[in-house]
């Protein structure tokens, strides 16, 4: 007896709380983000800075949305809205709020 995939848990994307927009983006030399967005790694690179509540920098708390959207890093534009690691990263925040833990997924 064949068993059909169950589908893949949905996500309202209309109430995402950007949890993506906490993780560590190490910038590629070919984006093109501008410098004052930016931090220095220790390796000589740079990655996207957060601010003091570890959100992205970039991000636009009023619209939970990027912006800097039509130049964001190669890594964001990679990242699959509503796939498997935006899922897992949904509900290990949820947990740690639950927890009364923040987030801090770098």
């Amino acid at each position: 007896m064949s068993r059909l995939p169950l589908p893949a848990p949905t996500t309202q994307c209309e109430r995402c709380v950007a949890v993506c927009c906490r993780l560590r983006v190490v910038l590629q030399p070919e984006d093109d983000i501008p410098e004052h967005l930016t931090v220095p790694l220790p390796n000589g690179g740079k990655a996207m800075d957060h601010d003091a509540s570890g959100w992205c920098v970039a991000l636009d708390h009023e619209h939970m949305n990027c912006s800097i959207y039509a130049q964001r890093p190669d890594v964001c534009r990679r990242f699959v809205m509503n796939g498997p690691y935006c899922r897992a990263l949904r509900i290990d925040y949820s947990r740690d709020r639950a927890r009364g833990i923040p987030a801090q997924l770098e």
